[in-house]
């Protein structure tokens, strides 16, 4: 891999040789000009990723050089360099472009935080990019697809929102594509050419979800060793989504609430009151509303995030999109795996749908990946699906064979549908399909059954 690489603009040639020293001494490659038209010769020639821009220069300053780079296709990242009590014409720089300043003198171990931040943030603005390559070329593998009548509405609503810059929460189960939704919701969006930030709550420590938000400044608390900028922060003028927010903690709910209230927040142990322009998604497969009746999540914020709700159908509730999704795996992972699997076999196929999908679209899109691997021929069989999907008399999930991965909420209810849908198909079998003496059997009124027949996609 080639070294990041580092342009020095400044007439000052001891200037450029301290500050070359360091970064050489760091492991990067540094290039050097001592005016802004030789910069914009350098870069032309060198793409440097970071460029370090002195304000005043001879023939043309550094004003007029950040002008002529912000309006680049590609534009490296500029930090500025200025006199001590410069302060407000950097200022001024950043409001043209330029992504961060540095006063002369400066201490080495500032310069280094400056250059870890700034290729911090190009990483994830090459890797939002590769993202969107990606699901590109996997030409619906990075999408959400469906034709059933449930996703169908989910994508009327993503058309609608995405153009505007309302709050949005997304509900579904674990593996059932929210964060899919949020990148599309983002895609369509006037920031799209802006950073998608991505937070799963649930994975940050409680300790560490405050700085991981906001950020911290060095010595914020035992170990903050250097300044880190939060991910709000690095999604200003894009979207940041926060993903299984019922997982969030009230007090740190409190200060999420202060920042969609001003888009205001100060980083751990700083006292500067930092400004951002980020719209939020957010997503759970909590009942949030049963989460505020027990007192474990904010109403205020539930109502600020949930401007607009999508609800994502479980893999069960949708089963018509099974063949489409299976196919598209299909395709995918042949040629992942440089394997030639053309089709999937009716019987395969059957299984495939049979099947009660506790994982949801994310445990089908593995099991298909799984048989590609293992099949023989052009045409992927029973043989090579797991036993739990070939064997569907023993689908029904009981605390020996549920799925251990999903949280307590999601597992009681996989438990009760499977209970509720095993109990009623006997039901109906032993009343030869007749709902009204079913319904009678059951002790339940024929409306009530009628819909749990359509809730649980009975075949009567």
């Amino acid at each position: 891999m080639p070294k990041p690489s580092i342009l020095i603009v400044d007439d000052e040639k001891a200037a450029r040789y301290g500050m070359k020293k360091i970064l050489q001494k760091d492991n990067y490659t540094v290039y050097e000009a001592k005016d802004g038209a030789e910069a914009l010769q350098v870069i032309k020639t060198h793409h440097s990723e970071l460029v370090f821009l002195d304000i005043n220069m001879p023939q043309l300053d550094g004003m007029k050089a950040l002008e002529t780079i912000t309006a680049m296709k590609n534009p490296p990242l500029v930090v500025i360099v200025t006199a001590y009590g410069s302060e407000k014409i950097a200022v001024e720089a950043m409001k043209k472009g330029a992504y961060d300043y540095i006063a002369k003198p400066y201490e080495i171990d500032e310069l280094r935080i400056v250059v870890k931040n700034a290729f911090e943030k190009l990483n994830l603005q090459e890797e939002n990019v590769r993202l969107r390559l990606e699901i590109g070329r996997l030409e619906g593998m990075g999408k959400l697809i469906g034709q059933s009548d449930a996703m169908k509405e989910v994508f009327v609503k993503i058309e609608k929102v995405g153009t505007t810059d309302v709050t949005v929460l997304i509900e579904g189960e674990s593996g059932s594509g929210k964060e899919l939704v949020a990148m599309e919701i983002h895609k369509r969006s006037k920031r799209c050419n802006e950073p998608l930030i991505i937070m799963n709550c649930a994975a940050v420590p409680e300790t560490l979800i405050e700085s991981e938000l906001f950020g911290h400044e060095k010595g914020a608390f035992t170990g903050a060793t250097e300044r880190r900028l939060g991910k709000f922060e690095l999604a200003d003028k894009g979207t940041i989504f926060l993903d299984e927010i019922g997982d969030m903690s009230i007090n740190t709910q409190s200060k999420l609430l202060r920042v969609l209230q001003e888009q205001k927040f100060e980083r751990l142990g700083g006292a500067e009151t930092l400004a951002v322009d980020v719209r939020i998604i957010s997503a759970t497969h909590r009942d949030l509303e049963e989460e505020i009746e027990e007192g474990k999540f904010r109403e205020d914020l539930y109502y600020r995030i949930k401007v607009v709700n999508i609800k994502l159908p479980p893999l069960r509730h949708k089963k018509e999109d099974i063949p489409l999704l299976a196919n598209r795996f299909l395709e995918y992972f042949s040629k992942k795996h440089q394997k030639r699997v053309l089709s999937i076999s009716n019987e395969a196929m059957k299984l495939l749908i049979s099947y009660n999908w506790p994982g949801n679209v994310r445990q089908l899109r593995n099991v298909i990946e799984s048989a590609v691997v293992l099949a023989n021929g052009e045409i992927l069989d029973t043989v090579e699906l797991p036993e739990e999907i070939r064997h569907p008399e023993n689908n029904t999930a009981t605390l020996k064979n549920i799925d251990h991965s999903l949280s307590f909420r999601d597992a009681k209810k996989m438990l009760v549908e499977n209970f509720e849908r095993d109990f009623i198909k006997k039901k109906l079998d032993e009343c030869d399909g007749n709902v009204s003496r079913a319904a009678e059997a059951l002790d339940m009124h024929r409306q009530n059954l009628q819909q749990k027949i359509r809730e649980l996609h009975i075949n009567k």
